[in-house]
């Protein structure tokens, strides 16, 4: 705000969730402190507007006007594992964890503000680092940090969280470092468990989270029934995906680190 004084904003989420936003459609930047957005139509708004040139302006009472837009968002939380809904292709958002003062420091904002003259003057000087490659300036690869992993990781849903540690539990048990399945498999083996889900849902699992390809015709394989004492694999049929035990372990760090222990 000692920057960029009348350019920047700060907001609350209920601010940000309001239809009234005429008091920060203009700002350059736009801060929300303690920041939980557990909607994903909220997440949605964020990635719209972090791309568009122009959005909405309304105010009470006003008609709605289009104008400009131009700002950039600042998001802040002490939550760091879920303060927000993303998906694991996400490429919007870059996220550091910031550490903490090791001491308490009573004059901190003063001392900052003090360095905003050499701030500035180093940002005048320095020499870009990175080309402008996409649409949001960064590669996917130059944004993605152990913060926004964790972020990631937290994201995913109860029924994928089940399906990777039943997954991995018949792996250690079988010796596998594979299996293969069909989403009908997957149902069955679910709906032994607390987890209530449908085939629709895991379809989207397998092929839109997942990224993984079933077969392009009908195969026998070995797929993982459920029985009252545990997985065991029988003879089946159909087009089935195949799942490597490490990507479970890559993609589910939790799960990796029980293993580890377990070693």
């Amino acid at each position: 705000k000692a920057i960029f004084d009348n350019n920047l904003t700060y907001l609350t989420n209920d601010n940000f969730s309001s239809q009234f936003n005429a008091d920060w459609a203009n700002k350059l930047l736009i801060c929300i402190d303690e920041v939980l957005f557990n909607k994903e139509e909220l997440t949605e708004r964020i990635k719209y507007l972090s791309t568009t040139d122009y959005n909405k302006m309304e105010a009470k009472g006003k008609d709605k006007r289009e104008v400009e837009f131009f700002g950039k968002f600042i998001l802040c939380s002490n939550n760091e594992d879920n303060f927000i809904k993303i998906d694991s292709d996400e490429t919007r958002f870059w996220v550091h964890k910031i550490p903490g003062l090791k001491t308490e420091e009573t004059q901190f904002l003063e001392r900052l503000k003090a360095e905003i003259p050499a701030f500035l003057f180093y940002l005048q000087h320095r020499k870009l680092k990175t080309d402008h490659k996409t649409r949001m300036w960064f590669t996917p690869e130059q944004i993605r940090t152990n913060a926004l992993n964790n972020l990631m990781r937290n994201n995913r849903n109860r029924v994928e969280k089940e399906l990777a540690s039943v997954l991995l539990s018949a792996m250690e048990t079988f010796d596998m470092e594979e299996v293969h399945l069909c989403p009908m498999d997957v149902l069955q083996i679910l709906n032994n468990t607390r987890v209530r889900t449908d085939l629709t849902q895991l379809r989207q699992i397998l092929k839109k989270d997942w990224k993984l390809k079933n077969q392009d015709n009908s195969r026998t394989y070995q797929k993982m029934v459920m029985w009252q004492n545990g997985l065991a694999p029988i003879p089946g049929k159909g087009r089935y995906y195949t799942i490597e035990k490490s990507f479970l372990l890559n993609h589910f760090e939790d799960f990796e680190n029980d293993e580890t222990m377990q070693e």
